[in-house]
């Protein structure tokens, strides 16, 4: 079991220690880690994702990704990426509009059909869009769905029902 075995790790060790880790489960053993780098649980041959303690999604991170991911990504490279961040966020027309490094990621159904509009607003405070492209999910993006979803799922919960636990909560508490 490793805890987080590369926080704080330089890139070289990380590569060096994952390396590692590979050639181990390759000769059969079963490597049980906890990370918060997406990067990294994206080369596990198993996933859980766990929130407040549940368990609420789990498989290979294809099957994550297909099982869990809702809407589309648009990434937006850009001029002004803060702003373009602070004017997507306020149009309240996404699930989640989040900022990767000097790009956007922009979450949403159908989020192709609202081309114009992030033009237009963004056009409007002076952003210059230089790519908007629908892309494949990342990880990140997938755990940051399901995270969304759990915590509109506990509100719901929280507003109509008693907090019962369900035989699937009692499941995934093992």
């Amino acid at each position: 079991f490793l805890d987080e075995p590369t926080a704080g790790v330089d890139p070289i060790s990380r590569r060096a220690f994952w390396d590692l880790l590979y050639r181990l489960s390759n000769e059969g053993t079963t490597i049980f880690v906890t990370t918060h780098y997406m990067d990294e649980a994206e080369h596990c041959q198993s996933l859980a994702f766990i929130h407040l303690g549940r368990i609420v999604a789990r498989g290979t991170p294809q099957e994550i990704k297909q099982k869990v991911m809702r809407g589309q990504v648009m990434e937006i490279d850009c001029s002004a990426p803060d702003l373009a961040l602070s004017t997507l966020r306020d149009s309240t027309l996404f699930d989640e509009v989040g900022l990767y490094g000097a790009l956007i990621h922009v979450v949403g159904e159908d989020v192709e059909q609202h081309r114009a509009k992030i033009e237009d607003l963004l056009t409007a405070e002076g952003v210059e869009i230089t790519s908007a492209d629908i892309i494949t999910p990342s990880l990140e993006d997938v755990f940051i769905s399901s995270i969304k979803q759990e915590e509109h799922k506990i509100r719901s919960d929280q507003h109509g029902s008693t907090l019962e636990p369900t035989a699937e909560s009692e499941e995934n508490r093992r």
